[in-house]
């Protein structure tokens, strides 16, 4: 999932990768609206607020929604960054680096949320920033490798696609053909694997409460072992080839 880019991707690889990074947006939105009453997946919601509180000239709530959305991008930024440095080593190690701070931050905020949190306005303030600076790393990484086709931490912008590309194979003038086809496959894997998240964190949260963050990295760490095995394997078997020799 992580060692191929953009054209070299194969549709399964796509639809792994969309699936996979769906449900954990889902998860973390949704666990988030339970435990902070705010969105942690997206900044859509966040920019109405900050409008809101100028008109009303709340100074706080600004400096607060404005520190959410430079984080969001913040993350984004340090993801493609981070790519742009890495990938003339190792396309793979360069994907994978992202996905392992996203990681270490969702287990700061489970063992944080777990044993010190106490419910503050400046804690739950804080917890939502670094969430939304792990979402932005994650939806900057998938819309890089995949040439901006996978998007999985909002859903407007797949609404808006997924109707025009339903349109276009819809439509009787125009040729349906696999690269469309293709591209709604990857669009309704998103929504469906989203809304999966989304149930799964509600009900996993009121059930194990902050717990649900030590679950998702386990999923991230699947996207990193799908693509570490067979290069663990390849060089093996490059390692044994060369003792034959």
């Amino acid at each position: 999932m992580l060692r191929q880019a953009k054209e070299d991707r194969t549709l399964k690889e796509n639809l792994m990768l969309a699936s996979s990074t769906a449900f954990v947006s889902g998860v973390i939105n949704v666990a988030g609206v339970v435990a902070f009453l705010a969105f942690t997946s997206n900044i859509t919601g966040h920019v109405a607020n900050l409008a809101r509180h100028m008109v009303e000239q709340n100074l706080r709530e600004i400096m607060v929604f404005v520190l959410w959305l430079l984080l969001f991008f913040s993350g984004a930024f340090t993801s493609n960054f981070i790519i742009r440095s890495l990938e003339y080593k190792s396309r793979y190690r360069a994907h994978a680096t992202p996905i392992v701070i996203e990681i270490i931050i969702l287990l700061l905020v489970a063992v944080y949320g777990q044993h010190f949190y106490d419910e503050t306005r400046t804690e739950r303030e804080v917890v939502i920033g670094a969430m939304l600076f792990a979402m932005g790393l994650q939806n900057s990484l998938v819309s890089n490798i995949s040439g901006g086709l996978i998007k999985t931490s909002h859903l407007t912008g797949l609404f808006t696609d997924l109707g025009s590309e339903v349109a276009e194979w819809l439509h009787p003038a125009t040729q349906k053909t696999e690269v469309v086809r293709n591209k709604i496959f990857i669009r309704l894997t998103i929504l469906t694997f989203y809304i999966i998240g989304g149930i799964a964190g509600g009900y996993l949260f009121d059930r194990f409460d902050f717990l649900i963050f030590y679950f998702v990295p386990v999923i991230l760490l699947t996207i990193l072992y799908y693509d570490l095995s067979p290069l663990a394997l390849h060089k093996l078997s490059k390692l044994f080839g060369k003792g034959s020799n």
